[in-house]
């Protein structure tokens, strides 16, 4: 699977799981809602300030999101 679509798809669980619309995880992460978007997608993909803004805005660390994306990358290649 491709980085950028599996950032995606960590993104989404983690926002979902937070109870977040795309737009409430804009907001926090001061970022614009289409944005947020276009990651989720893996149209775009974040630079290491946004990943903080993004992990800020969902209460977790920013590792905890790339050991997320570490083991999605790692089912994906399995």
């Amino acid at each position: 699977m491709d980085i950028g679509l599996a950032f995606g798809k960590v993104l989404r669980q983690r926002r979902k799981e937070a109870g977040l619309t795309q737009e409430q995880l804009a907001h926090d992460a001061d970022i614009q809602r289409n944005y947020v978007s276009l990651i989720e997608r893996g149209v775009h993909q974040p630079t290491v300030a946004v990943l903080f803004k993004l992990a800020s805005a969902l209460k977790c660390p920013a590792s905890a999101i790339l050991i997320d994306l570490e083991n999605e990358l790692g089912r994906q290649g399995q």
